[in-house]
């Protein structure tokens, strides 16, 4: 597998960190999850994450497969020398403490770079660790309504508020740029022989993913007129239809082709030229059109319609429908291990070296006598840790 051989140390709790970390474990990295022994990470939790799988929350389940676990109080003495000498036969860590915490314990990047020069250290956090933002406090939809996102998420129909996006897309973004960034810093280390740090925003992952988006505040110094901008609800063919029986119908695709598809099978082609033009009052007509036609039939009457032209179409189908469609189970993005429970498989695929998921989860500090046998520790030291256990 592509990351044979690397090692990697998991400091992070929940999402964004988590999720990065075991993408190198799918990918053949050996990835050590440090967990403090009286306060473990807390996705283990049903009370706080109520859906289960077998024995374990579902959250759990498919953010920490194929780690180790050793437990270790970083507030401690042994704690934080088990920490340094898991630093010096490190490739990797990943933390994403509030800035300044891993300073004050004495294990920020300069602490650890030092007995190890090459070692990559990804810290992610809600605003960076630099600016006036550094300390507050934010989780995913603070750090989304923050990068403006939220602001342009609404009904095209109607004046309905903000609405809470369904997934925790500052939370994934960052974990895939976390990845990105070690990634690149371990290419480098092959030159140079150094590591770096790799500073990541949740926040600024969300303002890099909206270049498509940003015509009105950097080409006009204003923000979106949402029913004049093409992904806002402004364009025709960028937009969602209610069916006659409640359901959905999400148009993806503005192309001349898909739009000339689209209004000469509903025998309209006198939309096309609009339609194909820019977004805004130009496709009003067709947008009003639209949403008239898309109530005379069933969502099933007009997936039958669609099936077979060039368009770019989707039912808007619920999370659990999604999770069940044939594609999802044959290109593996959903399969089960031998105990029939559930995992979210790998999006990275590679032919030659693809995937090789180990669905074993580890228990709190499970591997950590194992592990502290591998260490630079004195007995003193190492009686200390397991004592905690």
């Amino acid at each position: 597998m592509k990351l044979d051989g690397l090692t990697v140390i998991d400091l992070s709790l929940f999402l964004p960190g988590p999720a990065a970390a075991q993408i190198m474990a799918d990918h053949g990295a050996r990835v050590i999850k440090v967990e403090n022994p009286s306060a473990p990470e807390p996705t283990r939790s049903a009370a706080a994450f109520p859906w289960q799988q077998g024995d374990q929350t579902v959250m759990f389940r498919n953010t920490q497969r194929g780690k180790e676990s050793i437990a270790l109080d970083l507030k401690t003495e042994p704690g934080k020398k088990a920490l340094l000498a898991l630093a010096r036969k490190a490739d990797v860590i990943v933390e994403a403490f509030r800035p300044g915490v891993a300073k004050r314990l004495g294990i920020d990047y300069d602490a650890l770079s030092e007995v190890n020069p090459s070692l990559v250290y990804c810290s992610i956090s809600a605003f960076g660790q630099t600016g006036p933002w550094r300390d507050r406090p934010a989780h995913d939809t603070a750090t989304v309504a923050a990068a403006g996102i939220l602001d342009v998420t609404r009904s095209p129909e109607g004046d309905s508020g903000p609405a809470i996006i369904g997934v925790p897309i500052s939370d994934m973004l960052s974990s895939y740029l976390a990845l990105s960034g070690i990634m690149m810093a371990l290419y480098r280390r092959a030159t140079t022989g150094l590591g770096d740090f790799v500073d990541i925003s949740m926040f600024e992952s969300v303002l890099a993913a909206s270049p498509n988006i940003l015509g009105p505040v950097f080409g006009g110094d204003q923000a979106p007129e949402r029913l004049k901008e093409r992904t806002h609800g402004g364009n025709a063919m960028l937009n969602i239809y209610e069916t006659a029986d409640k359901h959905f119908i999400a148009l993806g695709g503005g192309e001349h082709k898909f739009v000339a598809a689209l209004f000469e099978g509903l025998d309209h082609p006198e939309f096309i030229d609009a339609v194909t033009g820019p977004a805004g009052q130009g496709h009003w007509p067709a947008i009003d059109f639209l949403r008239d036609t898309f109530r005379t039939r069933s969502r099933n009457e007009w997936e039958a319609w669609f099936t077979g032209r060039d368009i770019c179409w989707s039912p808007v189908v619920t999370l659990h429908e999604a999770w069940q469609a044939d594609h999802v189970w044959e290109r593996g993005m959903r399969f089960r291990d031998t105990n029939g429970n559930d995992h979210v498989g790998s999006a990275v695929r590679f032919t030659r070296e693809p995937a090789h998921i180990c669905t074993e989860l580890p228990g709190i500090g499970a591997q950590t006598a194992q592990i502290i046998e591998e260490l630079d520790l004195t007995e003193t030291d190492r009686e200390a840790i397991l004592d905690r256990l």
